[in-house]
């Protein structure tokens, strides 16, 4: 099959597929049944009152340390070949990522409530 063919075959499942949606939609439904929550009722919080924010800092602090070790591995082994340079390269990641952990600290990410 060559990519002509392919590309047709794809526009008309699609097309077949929007059409099909498009005849067998609900033409009556009142405005409870139009809700997409719970089957029609009227929810009582906001869908974001949910969530909370306090995991995302925890999950900035995951990566930073994630990425340090990342890094790292490699960095051990081009030290020998680079030796000062690497050494530089290293240190600068190193007080980057601490501003980053010092950052967390001031926000309390290490407080386990």
């Amino acid at each position: 099959m060559d990519l002509v063919t392919k590309i047709i075959v794809i526009c008309a499942v699609s097309a077949l597929a929007v059409f099909t949606l498009w005849r067998t939609r609900a033409k009556d439904a009142t405005a409870p049944q139009q809700l997409p929550y719970l089957g029609g009722g009227t929810p009582d919080t906001h869908a974001w009152q949910r969530y909370h924010v306090r995991y995302y800092s925890m999950t900035l602090l995951f990566i930073a340390f994630e990425m340090e070790m990342m890094f790292m591995y490699p960095w051990a082994v081009v030290f020998v070949e680079e030796g000062g340079k690497a050494m530089m390269e290293m240190g600068m990641f190193l007080a980057i990522l601490s501003i980053g952990i010092v950052y967390a600290w001031r926000e309390g990410v290490f407080r386990w409530q």
